[in-house]
């Protein structure tokens, strides 16, 4: 961070002194180390971010057109317009097969922003948090924001399958865990967390009274199923556990910037608090599309699914060809977050990657523990794009 500051200020030790600690150690993002080396540039295939080249559906679109049409504009429920939260419940209930009530749930700026207000509500200095490694960054660095401490597990491989010790999670925490941050289906890796997992996680939360916080945002990109297993499928309404969730993935709907939390009923006010203090809400326009998004967006969640498997088995043909390549392929979410010999800097080597051949990947070494020695790339593209893509890749890491 004080890199940052020297570039917009030119003297970070006189400021550094002016903002919190925790702030000031924060790394700067390392795929944005990447990506600033030519983001807008025509020649590069971007690659780096989770998003896929599908435009929003029109038909989403269109049903943003006409709230703004019908002067949809103005401040709104700081927790979401109830419509939305409604579709939203319905929307679980009906993918889970158990009741979910609309004052769970809470509308929020982006899945960040979800995951930001929950590490707000809970966790303080003093704290750890518990999480599973690789795993996004951003996530991550909400428990350093709230000056806590962060405890990696990192998944291991066996038998070409990303596997977690259960026993090594469960270990991690002691009298001063807050919280298990659970990322699944794991971005960057693709694992997933079975069900046998999430059950024995959350008696051993519900006997010690710590948080599960389960980030679900590739809950419907899954290639062998119709959803990722849930904590929503098992918990009670009562139990320690927030779900965080997003349209981005799923719908095409990235720069909407809405997401939502599942929480407790008795918690939904003072989170609603919260949702004010940091964005006042979602704006009031967006919520009436998103609602159809859920209603009527089904064929278009399916399609996504096509679209990404294909992607999927397009880079996992082309990697298989590279001898200092280990890839396994991923049951879920739109990553191929793959293994490359002898590579010791996975930064330069992406940052190689855009100079050379014109490709945007993110280094692994973004994604925390266990992730050094890996380069991510987002199959969420239209094939020829990819075949193009891992043409060029090809040249340079052969």
């Amino acid at each position: 961070m004080n890199q940052i500051l020297t570039k917009i200020f030119g003297k970070a030790e006189r400021l550094a002194g002016r903002i919190r600690a925790d702030i000031s150690a924060l790394e700067p993002q390392r795929i944005s180390e990447v990506s600033k080396l030519a983001l807008g540039d025509p020649r590069v295939i971007p690659l780096w971010y989770g998003e896929s080249d599908v435009t929003t559906p029109e038909f989403i679109r269109e049903a943003a057109k006409a709230a703004i049409d019908r002067g949809e504009t103005f401040y709104t429920h700081k927790r979401g317009i109830p419509d939305l939260r409604q579709a939203l419940a319905d929307y679980m209930s009906g993918l889970y097969g158990r009741k979910i009530d609309m004052d769970r749930v809470t509308i929020t700026a982006a899945g960040m922003n979800a995951i930001m207000v929950l590490m707000e509500l809970v966790v303080e200095k003093g704290d750890n948090v518990v999480t599973v490694s690789p795993a996004w960054p951003n996530g991550s660095a909400t428990v350093h924001i709230m000056g806590a401490e962060l405890r990696q597990v990192v998944l291991d491989q066996e038998q070409g399958r990303w596997k977690l010790d259960l026993n090594k999670l469960l270990d991690a925490a002691d009298q001063d865990t807050r919280m298990f941050f659970i990322n699944s289906p794991n971005n960057p890796t693709g694992w997933m967390m079975t069900r046998e997992e999430q059950k024995a996680l959350l008696d051993f939360c519900r006997e010690r009274n710590i948080w599960i916080l389960a980030d679900e945002v590739y809950h419907r990109l899954v290639y062998n199923s119709n959803t990722a297993p849930s904590f929503l499928e098992i918990a009670e309404p009562g139990d320690p556990v927030f779900i965080a969730n997003t349209f981005s993935k799923a719908w095409a709907m990235t720069g909407w910037r809405m997401g939502w939390i599942t929480a407790p009923a008795p918690l939904g006010d003072i989170i609603g608090e919260l949702v004010g203090y940091n964005t006042s809400g979602v704006p009031t326009f967006l919520q009436p599309a998103a609602a159809t998004a859920l209603r009527k967006g089904e064929p278009f969640v399916k399609e996504m699914v096509a679209r990404c498997r294909a992607g999927r088995d397009i880079v996992a043909d082309h990697l298989a060809e590279i001898p200092r390549v280990r890839f396994i392929p991923p049951d879920a979410a739109f990553y191929a977050f793959f293994e490359v010999a002898d590579m010791s800097d996975s930064l330069a080597m992406a940052q190689r990657l855009v100079r050379e051949a014109g490709v945007g990947l993110a280094p692994g070494s973004a994604f925390g523990a266990g992730g050094e020695g890996h380069l991510r790339l987002c199959f969420a593209q239209a094939p020829s794009l990819l075949e193009e893509a891992m043409a060029r890749i090809k040249k340079v890491l052969r």
